[in-house]
């Protein structure tokens, strides 16, 4: 019987998740990895240990990247190239010593969420724009237009001149030459990744928590249940037709023959992305910024000490969960042996707290994997992440605008500005203009000024007017008094402000002098406003269906730290 996979390093150096891995061309078993950070990352083996080290740090992307993967060696490019998709809708390619992108692909007008490379230098991007691309020689050379929703996964079988895609639709598509030869169904949710194996086979995940082997053709041979909430990711193992899987239930879990041999648990919540490489090594990118890497050869194992610290992490991570601890059995639960690997249990310990042990099918034991609290996991609207029409928020509000219609839907992601997320709403829905700033007002309220990262400093001056500008969430400002208008003299509308200088009342606009449009409502139970005399449409009238638990207070993309400065601009034009 082979070793189990054991852990054999902890990686760290991004600042965010890691969303994305991929086994590297050179050198040999080392790995890529692309992070919320914006940033992707080449990590080299050591060789006087079983670490890993950064080689090599690639930046460009204006937001977070989500889609790693390489094209081997040709002539122009003798180490082959590296592409990282991202939020900001672009591909930027990369050379293994190349700190900066050696040129970008642009075309999709969504988040490039999963790419494939294939023969002759094909590369195949998948998008949030319900599209996938297939580009040459840095051109797009077909468009892959049919699924109903973003495009999550992409994969090609060269041998065959099939692609696949994957999508929030719940569908897989087969495509030749541009055609969609066939579309699978069978998935309950949207598809997350797809993987290639051997004999013409492929294997997708997805959010309804199974695995599915297909063949080409368009039959499905084989359904794998064992994960317990979202799966995000497949690798396929050395021997072409075994695979691992990661997903939302904290795992990583290895399958052989069609069964789970293996769980590997980790102590955070979401696991993003797994590789297999070349040695049959796995990587799995997570919720916490760390890549960690697993091993079945026991000369790769971490020390002793360095093992015990990891289960003593897993043991303390907090598990939330739907429970009623008084209907839990006692630790002599754990006494009878589990009926599979990765089995989960929870028991009352004698202190009244609830722990969660996983049953290792290796050691014959229960492992405690964490204790259990609070109240989440397990659906979308509790995994802390909220799909809305095939993409990814981290607040979805529910919002009643008029009496006798239907609530309309507010995706927001913290990496936005408000504003153009509120022009977004607005347009989609056909809502008058009046309601911009009420609408991004409701925004920066109600995520708290949740944002990515650390925003403009609070000395930051405005070189026009010798103030700070206006950002969302802040409370006061200097250099310019009250809101004082630098043009008219007179106080500007701030939003979420009582009064301004210059004004004439709450509420008034510095254009007019009068009182900016409100609409009237009759429902007396809304609370007492603030600033004007007109009701926030917003106030008291949304759910948030999901919160990001990984969210920081900062924000590295909103309100933007460059300025336009007279020595880059156009006078003529200007003037």
């Amino acid at each position: 019987m082979a070793a189990p996979y054991q852990l054999r390093c902890q990686i760290f150096g991004h600042e965010k998740d890691v969303r994305a891995v991929t086994p590297a061309l050179i050198p040999d078993n080392s790995v890529i990895s692309g992070s919320r950070d914006a940033t992707a990352r080449i990590w080299v083996p050591e060789e006087d240990s079983n670490g890993f080290r950064e080689g090599h740090f690639m930046s460009g992307h204006k937001n977070f990247v989500a889609s790693v993967c390489c094209l081997p060696p040709d002539d122009k490019y003798p180490h082959g190239l590296i592409f990282t998709g991202s939020n900001d809708h672009t591909i930027l390619a990369f050379t293994p010593d190349s700190p900066q992108a050696v040129f970008k692909l642009t075309g999709h007008t969504g988040t490039v969420c999963s790419l494939a490379g294939g023969k002759f230098g094909t590369l195949l991007s998948g998008s949030w724009d319900k599209t996938a691309k297939v580009w040459i020689n840095q051109k797009c050379v077909l468009t892959l237009e049919g699924h109903e929703s973003a495009v999550w996964a992409v994969a090609i079988m060269p041998d065959l001149g099939v692609m696949l895609t994957g999508s929030a639709d719940k569908t897989i598509k087969v495509w030749k030459a541009g055609k969609c030869e066939n579309t699978l169904r069978g998935h309950d949710d949207c598809v997350r990744d797809l993987a290639v194996t051997q004999g013409g086979e492929f294997l997708s995940c997805s959010n309804d928590a199974t695995v599915r082997r297909w063949l080409v053709s368009g039959d499905c041979i084989a359904v794998y249940y064992g994960h317990e909430n979202f799966v995000y990711s497949l690798a396929v193992l050395p021997n072409g037709h075994d695979f691992v899987s990661s997903g939302e239930d904290r795992t990583v879990r290895v399958w052989k023959d069609g069964t789970c041999v293996q769980t590997i648990n980790h102590p955070c919540l979401s696991i993003w992305c797994v590789a297999v490489l070349g040695n049959g090594d796995i990587v799995s990118g997570a919720s916490d910024g760390i890549l960690r890497v697993f091993t079945c050869e026991p000369s790769r194992y971490a020390s002793t000490v360095e093992l015990k610290t990891y289960d003593e992490q897993i043991a303390q991570s907090q598990i939330p969960q739907d429970i009623r601890p008084e209907e839990l059995p006692g630790p002599e639960a754990l006494t009878r042996p589990g009926n599979k690997e990765g089995q989960t249990k929870m028991v009352r310990n004698a202190a009244g707290k609830v722990e969660l042990y996983s049953w290792d099918g290796a050691s014959s034991e229960w492992k405690k994997v964490g204790d259990v609290v609070g109240s989440s996991g397990g659906t979308q609207a509790t995994s802390g992440k909220t799909l809305y029409e095939g993409k990814e928020y981290d607040y979805v509000f529910t919002v009643d605008i008029q009496e006798g219609q239907p609530p309309l839907k507010l995706p927001y992601n913290i990496s936005e500005d408000p504003w153009f997320a509120a022009q977004a709403f607005i347009q989609k829905n056909n809502l008058s203009q009046l309601f911009l700033d009420q609408v991004a007002n409701f925004i920066t309220e109600n995520t708290k000024g949740a944002t990515l990262a650390q925003g403009a400093p609070a000395d930051f001056a405005d070189p026009f007017t010798g103030g700070n500008r206006y950002m969302p969430g802040s409370s006061s400002s200097t250099g310019v008094v009250n809101g004082a208008d630098p043009f008219t003299g007179g106080g500007r509308y701030i939003p979420g402000s009582g009064s301004g200088v210059g004004s004439t009342g709450g509420g008034a606009d510095p254009f007019t002098g009068s009182g900016r449009y409100v609409p009237t409502y009759t429902d007396t139970t809304r609370p007492a406003q603030t600033g004007g005399g007109g009701g926030d449409v917003f106030e008291g009238a949304y759910t948030t269906t999901s919160v990001n638990p990984n969210l920081s207070k900062t924000n590295e993309y909103f309100p933007k730290m460059t300025t336009l400065t007279f020595d880059v601009a156009n006078p003529a034009q200007i003037m």
